[in-house]
């Protein structure tokens, strides 16, 4: 039976209709996450039994990567999971309904016990990775660490501090010019507690010294110069920036001229009723929902400009980069229809607007 599963026809999906191409990626899915328990099922039984070890090699994970061909965070990933299971086969049941994902069950698998299992499912079921760090944290804060600034060291220049060849080397055990500098640091932001979180990043020499100037500037109102003082104003600010100039934020709105609805210029009032109407959120509506969306958002025309829609606030709705575009290309690609495609338009109002 698993021979003939591997060796079933391929589908032609190019020949099929919409509906039955998203029927087939909702059902290969359920199929995936079927495979996927089977599969630890069977991890479990091979781990117990060490049969990797009659197969030549060492440990469970070196098979995965070795044999199975896995990339190393997948082998983990259900090493890990197929471990947790075996103490709590409820994990295989929360994959198989796709109420967790490996990666999700990797990451409670250590905090899991017999009391808190019902709890935690609940709390991680759907969730995504960052959220699940977030119940996990609420289980055990870690201390809330001390603003710090420290000094990166140098990387070495090519050819500069090479550790010496140890007899037991070989020669191409030696590190190459070069290769001791240390890859760059990702900016991170991980929870600490459920009200704190630990941001990580590099900054430049400039960039420093304008830190350096700032804790100057506040020593009246921040005499100790603490940076997460220094980091929430900054972003205050930013934060209100952007927002005038995305929908024309404003405590004190200006009642300026009338605008003509048919011209191309989205008026600042109409911006800023439009984002308050959709919560700053793409408002386009699926067959599953609403997009939930907040990032790279344009104003969008439900009758295109083209067709003489107008800049008004019934007309207007907020659409993502992509469901603009997937609308746009909706309506202008529609048989029969000979509109000329509106051209992507930065909406931003001038200066001072």
């Amino acid at each position: 039976m698993l021979h003939r599963a591997m060796t079933s026809p391929r589908l032609s999906y190019e020949s099929m209709a919409d509906a039955d191409v998203i029927a087939a990626v909702h059902q290969l899915s359920a199929a995936e996450r079927c495979g996927t328990v089977d599969l630890l099922r069977a991890l479990i039984e091979f781990d117990q039994r060490r049969l990797y070890l009659g197969e030549g090699h060492s440990s469970l994970f070196a098979y995965c990567t070795q044999v199975l061909h896995y990339a190393e965070h997948a082998a983990l990933n259900r090493i890990e999971v197929a471990r947790a299971a075996r103490r709590f086969p409820r994990l295989l049941d929360a994959i198989a309904s796709g109420t967790l994902n490996l990666t999700g069950c990797r990451l409670l698998a250590p905090h899991l016990t017999g009391e808190n299992i019902d709890d935690l499912l609940v709390a991680a079921g759907h969730k995504s990775k960052r959220k699940i760090e977030e119940v996990i944290v609420a289980l055990r804060p870690k201390p809330v660490s001390a603003p710090l600034v420290r000094r990166l060291p140098s990387p070495l220049a090519p050819g500069l501090g090479c550790r010496p060849t140890l007899p037991s080397e070989t020669p191409s055990a030696v590190p190459t010019p070069g290769a001791s500098s240390p890859p760059p640091m990702r900016p991170t932001v991980v929870p600490v507690t459920p009200e704190r979180y630990k941001v990580q990043l590099t900054i430049t020499r400039e960039t420093r010294q304008r830190l350096r100037q700032v804790q100057d500037l506040m020593r009246h109102s921040n005499p100790s110069g603490d940076i997460e003082k220094i980091f929430e104003r900054a972003i205050e600010l930013l934060l209100t920036d952007l927002q005038q100039q995305r929908f024309a934020a404003s405590s004190r709105p200006r009642t300026g001229a009338a605008v003509d609805p048919r011209g191309r210029h989205i008026p600042a009032s109409v911006r800023r009723a439009v984002w308050r109407r959709d919560e700053g959120r793409c408002a386009f509506v699926g067959a599953r929902g609403r997009c939930p969306e907040t990032g790279f958002l344009e104003f969008h025309h439900v009758v295109p400009f083209a067709a003489g829609g107008a800049a008004t606030v019934e007309n207007l709705e907020l659409r993502c980069r992509a469901h603009n575009a997937y609308e746009s290309t909706l309506f202008f690609e529609t048989p029969g229809e000979e509109f000329v495609r509106e051209p992507a338009t930065q909406w931003d109002a001038p200066p001072g607007q």
